[in-house]
């Protein structure tokens, strides 16, 4: 049985704005207190390398594969699990407008493969903690940039 992270919530920016804080990777240590680093070219097939603090103290490497991008609406990224299927993971970010100043937001994490109870074990509220970290993160960047820009007059 694959241990899933998931939230869902509601956005105060259009999914463009959201789309964006979520496609600007380069920015994700101004506002993302889970992944601090985070480098890719978003095809589908490539590298994603991030920083990942999962302690306090420590900003760790991971390196994942980019396994699906429709631009706009869906990010998604993982672990395979190699030739022994010891740890499978899928890391979805999924964009739906509500209305145009509105936007619903679906965050899902999944970790299967046979190593997946350990790690659930040793770091499974760490992980949920982190992924509701940058969920909150995403809301609170996109609603920023959105505001500034409505206050700008740049819509």
């Amino acid at each position: 049985m694959p241990f899933v992270i998931e939230e869902e919530l509601e956005i105060a920016a259009p999914s463009g704005v959201v789309w964006e804080v979520i496609t600007d990777l380069a920015s994700y240590g101004q506002w993302n207190p889970f992944v601090v680093s985070c480098r890719s070219t978003l095809v589908v097939g490539d590298r994603i390398d991030m920083r990942v603090k999962i302690v306090s103290w420590l900003a760790q490497p991971q390196r994942e594969i980019i396994q699906d991008h429709v631009p706009g609406q869906r990010l998604c990224y993982g672990l395979d699990g190699g030739r022994l299927g010891a740890v499978i993971s899928r890391r979805c970010h999924d964009l739906q407008s509500i209305d145009p100043g509105r936007t619903r937001y679906r965050s899902r994490f999944a970790l299967s493969g046979w190593m997946s109870p350990f790690t659930r074990l040793l770091l499974g509220t760490r992980l949920q903690r982190g992924f509701h970290l940058m969920t909150a993160g995403i809301r609170n960047r996109a609603e920023q940039l959105w505001n500034a820009r409505q206050t700008a007059g740049h819509t």
